[in-house]
């Protein structure tokens, strides 16, 4: 996957992206990324990429002249269209769905906004999608883009140490996962499920399933309004 970043501050993605898993999908050649400022784009001699708003208001407005160039210089490197994303806090909320939807592109590039907010040819004419990762507002999209490319660079095949690990997550089945104990068994008192001591795969794999589902209903019950859920699971919602 190829990912272009356009930011005025290019350099705040240098720590997430050469750490952790990002690095050795880098490294895997799985995942390759370039930055663009797109104040480098700007047609005035003092590099301006804003302006006052039309009609008057508060703060200042990123004009579309250096966002246009810059992704038609972008798309001048490449034989397929790429999905073009706006970070915003206007836009669609961000989901594990949309997410294992942008996994399967080849090339994203990402628009990182600051100040008051776009011009909107910007979000009418150029863009594919329009994203934000919750209702609240950044002081720009860095920290957006940062938290959706890492969601989607993890479900790439060959990223993570085992493919089985994404496909299990929270939210990838419709369900938050269960929970999860390692070593020791009896840590101070506290105790491992003797289900998961027993060996019995079987019985395992039941507990794992109906503990998801009683999470999923004790903290996000509004993930089940979109689930089929079959006899068995029906039956263990009236128990609860």
């Amino acid at each position: 996957m190829r990912v272009d970043i356009l930011s005025l501050f290019p350099e705040m993605f240098d720590g997430v992206f050469r750490s952790s898993i990002l690095k050795r999908a880098n490294e895997l050649g799985l995942f390759q990324y370039n930055y663009i400022n797109f104040r480098d784009y700007a047609d005035n001699k003092h590099n301006k990429v804003d302006d006052y708003p039309y009609g008057g208001g508060a703060g200042m407005v990123l004009k579309p002249q250096p966002i246009f160039d810059a992704i038609a210089a972008i798309e001048t490197t490449t034989a397929k269209k790429p999905r073009i994303i706006l970070m915003c806090p206007q836009g669609e909320p961000y989901s594990q769905k949309k997410a294992e939807e942008l996994a399967k592109e080849d090339h994203l590039i990402f628009i990182c906004g600051h100040y008051e907010g776009y011009d909107e040819r910007i979000r009418t004419d150029l863009v594919t999608d329009e994203i934000s990762i919750g209702d609240y507002v950044l002081t720009g999209g860095e920290l957006g883009a940062m938290t959706v490319i890492d969601s989607v660079v993890r479900l790439l095949p060959g990223v993570l140490g085992n493919d089985d690990s994404a496909v299990k997550d929270s939210f990838s089945t419709g369900l938050l996962e269960h929970p999860h104990y390692t070593r020791p068994a009896d840590f101070r008192g506290l105790k491992v499920p003797d289900v998961l001591l027993s060996g019995n795969h079987a019985h395992i794999e039941e507990w794992r399933k109906k503990e998801a589902l009683k999470r999923t209903y004790q903290r996000r019950h509004d993930l089940l309004e979109d689930l089929n859920l079959n006899e068995q699971e029906k039956k263990w919602l009236k128990e609860w």
